[in-house]
């Protein structure tokens, strides 16, 4: 009788299965019929709506390519993912260089993990010293959330309000927006909002001593970009000590160089007891989340071999995505890419305020670094009087959308606006764009401030670009 396994056939391949390669071929609208049948309808049509729904097909750098050969300048930069750019030559070549290796392999300690682990420790202020990888910002999140709950064995959660820390259950339960918690009631308890840069009701919710953790941007990026009172970040460290309660900085979006140091918290020399990182963290090629925190605090949380896997991550630590982790750094340090942002920031802020002095449209331009937003004015006056206040609503959710799609469709400038505040546009453009580029994004705003006095123009453009985006489609 033979021993040889008979094999195992799955049936026959489904009608219309399609290949990487079927995919590289796809037209706009097949693509953008995949997406409206198979993945997010609505989404889908607002995109195709403001015409954002373009097929590009190639990327490097600072530059983004469309199928019909047009260039853009990516000012949006992954929402904080592209530090270095699209697809850095060196990141792509340090995964080259383990593509060999096994990716996947739990039962093993990955020399890669280990490696951005000691990086991690040398480069992160003050003693943080023990990573956890994961995959993602919110991932990063959940798991500093869960490692001062073990440590500290308190119940609560401090975050401000206007924050954003991610949508899964226990990010989104301490993001400082109603709009985004609310289908999704009841989230985590004892989850409790202050106001940004409020230090006295900071204070007021510690003295509990119930908190585990207050969690804080040191600049709130999908708020609109809004930075600390100074003195803010020290005094809250203080009084956290003061209350036993762990300080866990989100620098998910402005670690990694883009504000003009290495983490802004450096800013004011203020040491967190546990730091979330992802983003640029994989160097826009690889997704990378990571916590770091110090020895005594995961000993308290994780110290033991009974605890040892009480948090994990399947793919977090894989080989690949640890090896684009350790290029980016080496590459954040190589370029210098920290002090490029603060010098081009600083360049682009003395523009965009040049503008502000110019056009009443423009209400405030806020940043550090490449980490920049400009926040509108709304209309006021008798069109809100006629509307009743309606069109200061429509205002305040969509003109920082009309603005971004007059940058996308009349100048091929990629922006967006901000999560919590979309009256606010952000520029977070790789740290490598040029001075050449700025000129053209300044330029470019200068000629929209100066052609639309106001929302009423501005929405009227709006509405010809997507009259014509539904006629180009049909």
């Amino acid at each position: 009788m033979s021993t040889k396994e008979s094999p195992v056939v799955p049936g026959p391949k489904p009608d219309g299965l399609l290949s990487v390669a079927d995919a590289l071929q796809l037209s706009r609208r097949q693509s953008k019929e995949n997406h409206h049948t198979y993945v997010n309808a609505s989404l889908t049509m607002m995109l195709g709506l403001l015409n954002f729904d373009r097929r590009f097909v190639r990327a490097e750098g600072v530059s983004v390519w469309d199928s019909e050969g047009n260039e853009y300048i990516d000012c949006l930069g992954g929402y904080g993912a592209l530090n270095l750019g699209h697809n850095h030559p060196k990141v792509i070549a340090a995964i080259e260089q383990v593509k060999q290796l096994p990716n996947l392999l739990q039962a093993s300690l990955g020399p890669m993990a280990g490696i951005l682990a000691r990086n991690l420790a040398l480069i992160t202020p003050g003693n943080l010293q023990r990573s956890f990888f994961g995959n993602s910002g919110a991932e990063s999140v959940e798991g500093a959330l869960k490692l001062a709950r073990a440590a500290t064995g308190r119940p609560e959660f401090i975050y401000c309000t206007n924050s954003f820390h991610g949508k899964s259950f226990g990010a989104l339960s301490i993001t400082g927006r109603e709009k985004y918690q609310k289908p999704f009631h009841p989230l985590l308890p004892g989850c409790l909002a202050v106001p940004y840069g409020d230090l006295a009701a900071l204070e007021n919710r510690l003295k509990g001593k119930k908190a585990a953790a207050f969690i804080v941007e040191p600049i709130q990026g999908e708020g609109g970009i809004i930075l600390p009172p100074p003195g803010y970040l020290p005094e809250a460290r203080k009084l956290c000590i003061d209350h036993g309660t762990l300080l866990i900085f989100d620098e998910i979006q402005t670690g990694m160089g883009r504000t003009g140091e290495m983490f802004a918290c450096q800013q004011e020399n203020v040491v967190p007891d546990i730091m979330c990182l992802a983003k640029s963290l994989g160097g826009g090629v690889m997704p990378v989340g990571a916590y770091i925190t110090t020895d005594s605090i995961w000993k308290k949380a994780y110290g033991h071999m009974e605890k040892a896997i009480l948090h994990t991550s399947t793919f977090g630590g894989n080989t690949w995505a640890t090896a684009a982790a350790v290029a980016t750094i080496n590459v954040l340090y190589e370029e210098n890419l920290p002090a490029q942002a603060k010098e081009k920031g600083n360049y682009l802020m003395n523009k965009l305020n040049e503008l502000r002095n110019r056009y009443p449209l423009i209400k405030e331009v806020r940043g550090r670094g490449l980490l920049i937003g400009i926040e509108f004015n709304q209309p006021g006056g008798i069109a809100s009087k006629l509307s009743l206040g309606l069109v200061d609503k429509v205002s305040k959710e969509y003109l920082g959308a009309l603005v971004a799609s007059e940058l996308l469709n009349k100048y091929r400038i990629i922006t967006a606006y901000t999560l919590n505040n979309p009256n606010v546009i952000r520029l977070e453009p790789p740290l490598t764009i040029s001075y050449r580029q700025i000129d053209t994004l300044a330029g470019a705003l200068a000629e929209i401030m100066a052609k639309h006095k106001g929302f009423l123009s501005m929405a009227a453009a709006g509405a010809k670009t997507a009259i014509q985006s539904f006629k180009d489609k049909r």
